[in-house]
């Protein structure tokens, strides 16, 4: 394939062997990102595991001290006084029986999907539709819940869902080129430090093995693992 003369101007200076010290990495990174938009900073993190065991799956949830930079729609799945709750937290889009209806009829308007526990036996029915997208409501990663105030608040104000994708990857935006880079470092070792302690019983051998970061449009830069340990 053959590669945009912007894109090996931005490789030139990087050496694509070595591994870099976190801090130099993000340097490296910001200094490439020229987009005309304000790219978001991606992390990915290769991990000793095989998600197509149940043992070894890695998810997560975890609230990144300096936020995304990206306003998340949120939608939730409640009623009465928990949907009212929801309403005053700054959900976009709250409902119940007629919230369903509007989703299996395809029109999604929210990017985080957040539920009561007794929502979820209708929810459920969206499988098809919440699950490939990886927006399905999970107690593990604190999107069943009751505290729905608080859900909303955390999606809105800077927490990212982490999930291993089949070839080992957890990747996530963790941030805007136009962050400072000790923002996007502090935000880069807290989404590392929530994977590492999400590392499941089953996994075997070394768990974080490599690690890149890079803007929408920038190059890949390789990252010394060690140096992500706050």
């Amino acid at each position: 394939m053959a590669v945009g003369k912007k894109l090996v101007k931005a490789r030139e200076g990087i050496d694509r062997e070595k591994l870099y010290p976190i801090a130099d990495a993000v340097k490296l990174v910001k200094e490439r990102a020229h987009a005309k938009f304000d790219e978001t900073i991606e992390i990915a993190i290769n991990l000793g595991v095989d998600p197509r065991h149940a043992d070894q799956m890695v998810r997560g949830v975890v609230t990144l001290p300096n936020g995304t930079g990206r306003t998340l729609r949120v939608g939730v799945f409640a009623r009465g006084a928990k949907a009212d709750e929801a309403k005053a937290a700054g959900a976009d889009v709250v409902g119940a029986e007629d919230l369903v209806e509007i989703v299996q009829g395809g029109k999604i308007e929210f990017d985080r999907c957040i539920a009561t526990p007794d929502m979820m036996p209708l929810v459920g029915r969206l499988g098809k539709v919440l699950g490939p997208r990886g927006m399905m409501p999970n107690p593990k990663i604190g999107t069943v819940t009751m505290d729905v105030a608080a859900a909303v608040k955390g999606a809105k104000g800077g927490s990212v869902e982490f999930r291993v994708e089949k070839a080992g990857i957890v990747q996530a935006g963790v941030g805007k080129a136009s962050f400072s880079e000790e923002k996007l470092v502090q935000n880069i070792k807290a989404l590392a430090d929530a994977v590492a302690k999400a590392k499941p019983a089953g996994a075997k051998g070394t768990y974080i093995q490599r690690v890149a970061v890079s803007s929408t449009m920038g190059p890949g830069v390789k990252v010394e693992p060690g140096s992500l340990n706050s």
